[in-house]
């Protein structure tokens, strides 16, 4: 039996507790199995008509960049908007790469483009990525998108699959007391969560997964804990953790705390330099990306103020141009086209913008004053899907805020009704609250107070956003969580294992949470099930 120092330097899949052996190889069994089925779905991978492995604007839109990034040696996607195909269905050209997850501002050259409204950092490492295999291979993703996308969806994913099952597994393997305890949560590790379809697509819920999983993994260990080089993992984890879900900043900073309390040296000298790494890559990517600090989706609004003027000399309902070019001159703007004013999709404001469409300013009624600002909402512009007519089903947003509660929770998104293995969740978090070991409760905790932090935050939010994630096979925002609810899981299954009765109803919990994943295995670009058949019997009414 190796000890607790060999056991702190190893890797997730060696040097595990070896108190019985069949146990941990069955659970790599399962592993082998779900990365089997997940390289088998990639290899297959391809949009509705067949031209792309592309399965939704989400995707395209990061895929654009990636390519742009290579290919063009830009952030700008609007060549990738261009790009088209023959459509064998329709028998015409369509644009293959389209995507409405995109920004439109204002570039270095002056002329405003087209970007991706994702943050840049994941972008930007699968672009490394891709920049290799173009190099091997001598194909580029935009002349073939198949055979490239495919081959740096597998590069990309099947990694990040590996460092979300693997320490999870050890986990499990670590702190479980039964062998039925272990090999229920090792498969619903496999294949009882919606990461599992989210695996054959490019999204940042995987990443963050991932991430999650390797800093639980870390903090977890009386070992790993002491040592800077595994402190330094952990901090690089939770830093990708919060980059690629910003809500998750909340965990980020609970195991920070926890990290510090368990060893200040090594959290000063490993956890700390982490985190600070992946946040430089956050900001200065966005910052070479779009000249801003902020990531795309937080320009939403009006910028800063550049000059006033009295609604009393502009007695009519909207001011006069010309007064409004003339105070933006001496505010300090260089003007040398004719302008003119247009409405804003949001109520109170106008847009003062040039001939060419590169110069744009937000003017808005505020009392007795008409503000000119600078023009900072990334998503309204000619043609954008988020401030048009187009939108419609969840993309509207869900009015009430009691009926948004409801379906996140047990409705047609629900966490509970898709994946009711979460129950158990709830279940061995009391367990580990009441845990004899400090850092077990610490850690808990830490995990409850995050769960309930972001699900608020997310009920919380502005009618637009309150979309359950869009066309959506879950509630993705909430699917980082997975290797920590499943940690949760594990002494709840221990005392499951102990009677028949509970062991049929876990298996029962199990198999519905194993469903509901299937179902989204093509594309998880596509409404839950239980969404779908609510539809179809017109429940949702309209």
């Amino acid at each position: 039996m190796n000890s607790d120092a060999e056991l702190a330097a190893g890797t997730p899949t060696a040097r595990l507790a070896q108190d019985d052996p069949l146990i941990w190889r069955t659970l790599l069994l399962l592993m082998l199995i779900a990365l089997g089925i997940v390289a088998g779905r990639i290899a297959v991978v391809s949009s509705a008509n067949g031209l792309t492995p592309f399965l939704s604007a989400n995707d395209r839109s990061r895929w654009c960049t990636v390519a742009s990034l290579v290919e063009d040696g830009t952030y700008r996607i609007d060549r990738q908007m261009q790009l088209t195909a023959r459509d064998p269905k329709i028998k015409r050209d369509v644009r293959t790469w389209q995507t409405i997850d995109r920004v439109r501002h204002q570039g270095t050259d002056g002329i405003y483009h087209d970007y991706s409204s994702k943050p840049p950092l994941l972008p930007t490492m699968i672009a490394g990525i891709y920049a290799a295999a173009y190099q091997v291979t001598g194909m580029s993703l935009t002349d073939y998108p198949m055979y490239m996308g495919r081959l740096v969806l597998a590069l990309t994913n099947l990694p990040l699959l590996w460092l979300f099952l693997a320490p999870t597994l050890s986990l499990i393997h670590r702190s479980g007391r039964s062998k039925w305890g272990r090999v229920f949560c090792g498969a619903a590790t496999c294949f009882g969560t919606m990461l599992l379809p989210f695996a054959v697509t490019l999204n940042n819920h995987l990443p963050a997964a991932a991430a999650a999983a390797v800093s639980l993994w870390v903090l977890a260990d009386a070992g790993r804990v002491q040592r800077v080089s595994w402190m330094l993992v952990a901090g690089l984890a939770g830093g990708m953790l919060a980059a690629n879900e910003l809500p998750a900043l909340c965990l980020l900073v609970l195991f920070a705390v926890i990290a510090l309390w368990r060893s200040p040296s090594a959290w000063l000298l490993g956890y700390l330099p982490g985190v600070l790494v992946v946040a430089a890559g956050f900001f200065g990517t966005n910052w070479i990306a779009h000249q801003s600090l902020r990531p795309p989706y937080a320009h939403r609004g009006n910028g800063d103020l550049i000059a006033e003027l009295d609604a009393a000399e502009a007695p009519a309902k909207l001011p006069d141009i010309a007064k409004i070019r003339e105070a933006l001159i001496a505010g300090g703007e260089t003007i040398d086209e004719r302008m003119g004013l247009l409405q804003s999709h949001r109520e109170g404001r106008y847009m003062a913008a040039t001939e060419s469409g590169n110069q744009r300013y937000a003017v808005v009624r505020e009392g007795s004053r008409w503000q000119l600002r600078h023009w900072d909402d990334w998503y309204e512009y000619e043609g954008s899907y988020w401030t048009g007519d187009g939108r419609s089903g969840v993309d509207l947003g869900e009015p009430s805020r009691a009926v948004y509660i409801l379906h996140t929770t047990l409705g047609h998104h629900g966490l509970f009704s898709l994946t009711p293995l979460w129950l158990l969740s709830i279940v061995g978090a009391v367990y580990w609250l009441a845990d004899e070991d400090g850092n077990r409760r610490a850690l808990a905790m830490a995990i409850c107070l995050a769960s309930l932090v972001c699900l608020v935050f997310y009920w919380m939010r502005p009618l637009i956003d309150r979309n359950y994630g869009g066309v959506s096979a879950a509630l993705r925002w909430m699917m980082w969580f997975a290797p920590l609810w499943l940690w949760l899981m594990v002494p709840a299954a221990d005392r499951m294992a102990k009677f028949g009765g509970l062991r049929y109803l876990g298996g029962g919990l199990l198999m519905l949470s194993v469903f509901s994943a299937s179902t989204a295995l093509q594309n998880p670009w596509q409404h839950p099930w239980l969404y779908r058949i609510w539809d179809y019997l017109g429940w949702l009414g309209g």
